[in-house]
């Protein structure tokens, strides 16, 4: 069988599974099953197929997904956000566009913990929208900042999407972590400087209002005893690895002591969350071994049939700039991200788009990090951005669909100018791992 129609055939099959709305990873697993039965030799290819179902989980490197994931639902079932955000609150004083700013400060400091944008998102919403409601905050400083803050989640570590990546990438996990770091807080900045700059020109999308004067001494007491915490898993998941004390794996696992001893610090630890977080990171994680299979196995057929290898040397023979291939790859993924969750895009591009870059030479850490910011603001793109949809979900009835997305519209364009900065300096990416410990 020609390479082009066995493409074509793999991933025709692929959009009518998923048209007819069969879970994305049986559907992959579905497509396996017949490439293996076509490429690999019938019923041979059948049981080669098994072995490769079993190798794909049994891979170390798939260890911290778990992991972060069971450090999400701890903070989210034990309450342990909201405390958080209530401390933030004490300590940001009386600046333009306050409850906003929150949103933003809170969302990068539980993305440290939950790693999840629809976690972050969700606690994000119910402690501020009524708040912000109450204050009269216009619908652009109160939708736009919390849902694009949730998308931080995935760019500040612990990320289980970057885990994801990283694995089926075969790019380094540690040092992908660490990568995503700048970026991620780069985006927060433009994120905290657009709200300041936007509220002290227009007052009236945030007004302002008495806020208690709290005492110097309280501040520290409270940066003490609700932020300083978060400092102990920040250092548990990125300062072991960063060090070289840990592997990915140990980190995570440092992290979930972490958590649960932070839960035991706000009197939050109970044997009920304990079972609850254990359960719903055994559901999840399920899911995301399912998808993990199906990504995996997809890609090795697809390599067997030489469809790989011919369009990266078509792609080599266009007499165009390789950055241009980079963009367009980079377009792909944010248009995709309007129609599709982030690991089903991860698997249906990571096996095509990687190989690329490394024959074009480019570094596929940077290029990890760049696709990640891009699958992140896919979350928030029109018309069916995940998060927008989350958002949406929590909200009053009066707010609309289209509220959220012309919200979230000028943070999506922030996101856009920090993908930019970092194709064009890479190193706001590469130079903290090049820092690591080898």
């Amino acid at each position: 069988m020609e390479w082009y129609v066995a493409l074509m055939l793999m991933f025709g099959l692929l959009i009518v599974l998923m048209a007819t709305g069969m879970p994305i990873s049986f559907a992959f697993i579905f497509i396996c099953i017949i490439g293996a039965y076509l490429f690999w030799g019938g019923e041979v290819g059948l049981e080669q197929l098994a072995m490769s179902f079993y190798s794909s989980v049994t891979n170390y490197n798939f260890l911290p997904i778990p992991l972060f994931i069971l450090m999400g639902d701890i903070v989210f079932i034990s309450g342990t956000g909201t405390r958080l955000i209530d401390g933030v609150d004490q300590i940001l004083g009386r600046l333009p566009g306050r409850l906003s700013l929150l949103a933003i400060g809170s969302g990068v400091l539980l993305g440290t913990m939950i790693g999840i944008s629809g976690g972050s998102i969700g606690i994000l919403g119910k402690v501020l929208v009524p708040e912000m409601e109450k204050r009269g905050y216009a619908k652009t400083m109160t939708l736009g900042p919390i849902v694009s803050s949730g998308t931080l989640a995935i760019l500040i570590p612990p990320s289980a999407l970057a885990v994801f990546l990283g694995a089926v990438a075969q790019v380094s996990i540690g040092k992908l972590l660490l990568a995503i770091i700048a970026p991620g807080l780069m985006v927060a900045f433009l994120f905290l400087g657009y709200i300041i700059i936007r509220c002290a020109i227009n007052p009236t999308l945030a007004p302002n209002y008495e806020v208690p004067r709290i005492p110097l001494s309280q501040k520290i007491k409270t940066g003490f005893t609700q932020i300083a915490p978060i400092v102990l898993v920040i250092f548990a998941v990125i300062g072991s690895v960063f060090t070289g004390l840990a592997t990915p794996g140990e980190s995570a696992a440092l992290g979930v002591i972490a958590c649960y001893v932070l839960a035991a610090i706000y009197r939050k630890l109970s044997w009920e969350t304990i079972k609850l977080s254990a359960q719903d990171t055994v559901h999840v994680t399920v899911m995301v071994f399912f998808i993990v299979v199906g990504s995996i196995c997809f890609s090795r057929i697809l390599a067997t049939t030489g469809a790989i290898s011919t369009l990266i040397h078509w792609a080599m023979d266009l007499n165009i700039h390789p950055i241009l291939l980079i963009i367009a790859t980079q377009m792909i993924l944010v248009f995709l991200g309007a129609f599709m969750d982030p690991a089903s895009i991860v698997m249906i591009t990571v096996p095509v788009f990687f190989p690329l870059v490394k024959a074009l030479g480019y570094d596929t850490l940077w290029f990890a990090v760049i696709s990640l910011m891009n699958i992140q603001l896919g979350l928030i793109s029109p018309p069916f951005g995940l998060d927008c949809f989350t958002m949406k979900a929590i909200t009053p009835g009066d707010v609309t669909l289209g509220d959220v997305f012309r919200s979230s519209l000028p943070f999506m364009l922030l996101g856009f100018l920090s993908v930019a900065m970092v194709m064009v300096f890479p190193q706001i990416g590469l130079w903290l791992p090049n820092l690591m410990q080898r």
